[in-house]
């Protein structure tokens, strides 16, 4: 029987340690492998720092925890009945199973080591944070600490108080068991002995402690608070709740005392009075008296009470989302804009965004995607200068979808070595339509063809690069079609961790679970595997703790091809900040640009916010990840474009913070709500767009990103904001305000009156009836001069999945609205008034007397032809708006302008 119990020991002990062995390997292997991408990018020593902060903190909470806890049980084992008063190894009092309680302890031990050692790691970021961190300069105003204090150290000590407090019930409950073992097998009473009193409740003062500093941080704590009308420390927080921690402060420091008076005197029913006394204290000073006070006191004079704190707030939170800085204008917001004003601005009106990113999709991937297995991901909106032109573009990569190859063609060598990248890109004016409707495209097909030069079309870091491949082995790889022949190469990069050994095959093919990488013949000592090849999950590995924009975007630069991805610093640790949503962050800065390279992978983190107090404490911790901006080209500079999620954070948050005194904002009386639109006939909030245009009082177009407002339950606008993304006044923000006593129609409003327009209603319902699918698109408004255009695209679509074609733009502007083929015919056919020169001065009629000499008289001959050429001016202006050709529109109204005023002078002369 012995020797059947001494088998099933050793299997165990066998199992045990294979099991231990195959983790502990399977660690190193993760490591290794994080190791050689990180150095395969240049970036080993931001990985190092984090694992070495990880290992550190491990072992130093395991060793931590194993001692605080086998010490405990050694004094357990020592002042049990039985332990005699000696010093003995936990599992001594255990005789005669000695050996089975020693293997029960060392092993329990150690996986509770193991539990609080992953515990601390986890917290690396806290603890690197807490120990590089950088001054945000602002002061809360109640406690009158930096920022940083409540961003980098306060979660550092709840960290640190958390670990401790879990670790000491560990402890209390394991040494709370060992007494409750020993005095039942002695069969004696609990005697209330001193030793073990004082060991108990030492344990217990320690969670005091713990619980005192608790109520201490809780005090800095108040800053969150959601008690009153608005987040941060209200007046009965800082009233009756404040006064209340400092009192169970008090209160858990008088329990401790009364439980060493307990110990000399072995009463055990004091310390369960004084923790009786502290749980009613908590309920009546931590909960009771506050409420008591936000109800009977507070809320009936709500306002005058929380006035200081509403204003904290506000003020607060407009720093923490970087609302302070923009800045307010006025916009006249007139009627209608002018014929005038559609010449001065032929720019802006050359650059109306027609084509929707949706649609426009859809058509790339079925005119462009040339072969099954391409792909048009996602359609991104940037600007270039093209043939000296400041021109809007939309522009999407050609990404590889290996799943879209045949059946027969889905196997190992053609998924992992063969197709193993996607290849140039399509690019069109976001205003040029063909005769059939189709984008016209700038760049397009195999290879790139077009106003750009594409040096390095191939794309093997992308948006649907979610898989591993392998390069440069024995199979060429396919590059690209050529008519019924295809093209073949091999990756000439410098990305990827070289599979030159056995042993790294087989780590890979470990980490992987891909047995074909250890046994393939077809890869050789040259041959390297590319992975994080998806743009979001490579940055993101590379800088986890940084939050990232949902559409990184392709950029076309010095003939190669580059990923844009907009990464963010936040925290919800901002005093006195209004989180975006519960448990949200409540504090968000576009710190940094990452740009990747399609082809190479490589990966520049750039900064643009160096006065960020969290990406300077990044740059503390990993100071060879970040590059200053201005070591950014200035060609892909042209390129950095504010970002959607950013801007649409600040939309969210700056519809409530736009109103900066307290009194408003405390009623509530100027909320401001995003309008609405109809896409593909479903109701949806408008979408912020990118657009160029001139803003008011400025002479040269630029790049911005904008978005009207309406007031809250009303469709008219009242504002619209605007993000600069050009130059040195990238980041700007303008908010252009409308006069209040004016109607200034909303989108929605809008929207209505196409739908109420017959004309238009006729011609959709027209073609819905014979088979197609209507698709109106994004309503744009785009201010123009001092008054606002509306401008809606309309596509239509087979109902079978065909081709989206771009056949109508809808044009409003004031009371007027037209659909035409064309935006220059919609504009032609709301601006194309009668406007006839004015008849010329009539000579005056001969004085009945002699009259003095006066000025000389024109010859009638001048006058008349002063005329015509008005006329002629006039008329060429006409046939220019019709053609949409806003340039030589705005030629002929300068020089109509000039030659009425040669008339002026001439009437004038003859007065």
């Amino acid at each position: 029987m012995s020797k059947g119990r001494w088998n099933a020991g050793r299997v165990f002990a066998i199992i045990a340690a294979v099991i231990i062995l195959f983790i502990v390997l399977g660690i190193a292997k993760g490591i290794y492998t994080e190791w050689l991408w990180f150095n395969s990018l240049g970036y080993a020593s931001v990985y190092t720092t984090v694992l070495k902060t990880e290992v550190l903190l491990f072992f130093a909470a395991a060793l931590i925890f194993a001692v605080l806890f086998l010490g405990n049980l050694a004094l357990a084992a020592r002042f049990a009945p039985g332990g005699g008063g000696k010093w003995l190894w936990p599992w001594g009092m255990f005789a005669p199973r000695q050996k089975s309680a020693k293997i029960g302890i060392i092993l329990g031990t150690a996986v509770l080591a193991l539990i609080f050692g992953l515990e601390a790691q986890g917290q690396w970021q806290v603890v690197l944070q807490f120990f590089n961190a950088e001054a945000f300069a602002v002061m809360d105003p109640v406690f009158h600490k930096d920022v940083a204090f409540y961003v980098f150290s306060l979660p550092f000590f709840h960290m640190v108080r958390g670990w401790f407090l879990g670790a000491l019930i560990v402890c209390l409950i394991a040494v709370a068991g060992m007494y409750f073992f020993s005095y039942s097998r002695q069969r004696m009473k609990f005697d209330q002995a001193r030793s073990v009193m004082a060991h108990g409740w030492g344990i217990m003062i320690a969670i005091l402690g713990l619980a005192a500093w608790s109520y201490r941080l809780d005090i800095w704590g108040l800053v969150f608070s959601p008690r009153g009308v608005v987040f941060g420390a209200s007046y009965a927080d800082l009233h009756a709740k404040l006064p209340g921690l400092w009192v169970l402060f008090a209160v858990v420091i008088i329990c401790a005392v009364v439980i060493v008076i307990s110990i000399m005197r072995r009463n055990l029913r004091w310390p369960l009075y004084a923790i009786g006394g502290w749980i009613v204290v908590a309920i009546i000073a931590g909960a009771i008296v506050p409420s008591l006070m936000q109800r009977f006191q507070v809320q009936p004079s709500e306002f005058a009470m929380e006035k200081p704190y509403i204003e904290y707030n506000i003020d607060f939170t407009r720093e923490a989302f970087a609302l302070n800085r923009i800045e307010e204008l006025a916009f006249p917001a007139e009627e209608s804009p002018t014929a005038v004003d559609i010449a001065q601005n032929v720019a802006t009106i050359d650059n109306i965004r027609l084509w929707d990113h949706r649609p426009l999709k859809d058509t790339y991937n079925q005119i462009q995607a040339i072969r099954l297995y391409y792909d048009f991901n996602d359609v991104d909106v940037d600007r270039y200068t093209i043939d000296g032109e400041y021109q809007q573009v939309m522009l999407s990569a050609r990404e590889l979808s290996a799943e879209k190859l045949a059946e027969q063609a889905q196997t190992w060598v053609n998924r992992k070595l063969q197709f193993t990248h996607g290849y140039g890109l399509a690019l069109s004016p976001v205003n040029e339509v063909t005769p059939e409707g189709l984008p016209v495209l700038m760049v397009k097909d195999i290879p790139p063809i077009g106003d750009f030069e594409i040096v390095q079309p191939a794309i093997y870091f992308g948006e649907k690069t979610d898989d591993y491949v392998i390069v440069n082995t024995d199979t060429p790889e396919f590059d690209y079609p050529m008519g019924d022949e295809n093209v073949y190469g091999y990756y000439q990069g410098d990305d990827g961790v070289m599979l030159n050994s056995f042993f790294r095959r087989l780590v890979y093919a470990w980490q992987f679970s891909d047995f074909n990488i250890l046994i393939s013949g077809e890869l050789n000592s040259e041959s390297r595997v590319l992975y994080y090849r998806d743009i979001k999950e490579r940055v993101h590995h590379l800088a986890p703790f940084l939050e990232l924009d949902s559409d990184p975007y392709l950029v076309v630069n010095d003939g190669g091809l580059f990923w844009v991805q907009d990464a963010y610093t936040t925290t919800d640790s901002y005093p006195y900040s209004q989180p975006l949503s519960s448990g949200g962050p409540n504090y968000i800065r576009n710190s940094v640009k990452v740009v990747v390279d399609a082809y190479n992978g490589t990966a520049k983190f750039y900064v643009v916010e160096p006065d960020d107090a969290l990406i300077r404490t990044y740059q503390n911790i990993f100071p060879d990840l970040f590059l200053p901006i201005e070591d950014m080209s200035e060609s892909m500079r042209a390129h950095l474009r504010y970002p959607l999620d950013m801007f649409d954070v600040q939309v969210s948050m700056y519809r409530s913070y736009h109103m900066k005194d307290a009194a408003v904002f405390y009623s509530r009386e100027d909320m401001w709500a995003v309008p609405r639109e109809i896409y593909a006939g479903t109701e949806q909030p408008v979408e912020p767009y990118y657009v160029i245009m001139s803003l008011p009082d400025e002479e040269n177009e630029e790049f911005l990103l904008m978005l009207p407002f309406t007031p809250v339950n009303k469709n008219n606008t009242i504002a619209w904001l605007a993000a600069r993304c050009d130059g040195e006044n990238y980041g700007t923000m303008l908010d252009y305000k409308f006069p209040k006593d004016k109607l200034i129609y909303g989108p929605s409003q809008i929207e209505n009156r196409i739908q109420q327009n017959t004309v238009i209603t006729e011609q959709l319902a027209l073609w819905s009836r014979g088979g197609s699918r209507v698709i109106r698109g994004n309503l744009l408004m785009i201010p123009l001069g001092k008054s606002n255009l509306y401008v809606e695209p309309v596509f239509l679509q087979a109902e079978a999945g065909g081709l989206p074609e771009l056949k109508r733009i809808i044009v409003a502007a004031g009371d007027q609205i037209a659909m035409k083929s064309s935006l220059g015919e919609s504009l032609a056919a709301i601006f194309d008034t009668e406007v006839t020169p004015p008849e010329p001065p009539q000579p005056p009629e001969p004085p009945e007397e002699p009259q003095p000499p006066g000025p000389e008289e024109p010859e009638p001959g001048e006058i008349s032809l002063l005329i015509e050429q008005a006329q002629l001016h006039y008329d060429k202006a006409q046939e220019y708006l019709k053609e949409g050709n806003w340039a030589g529109y705005g030629t002929e109204l300068e020089r109509l302008g000039e030659v009425l005023r040669q008339l002026e002078q001439l009437a004038e002369g003859t007065e």
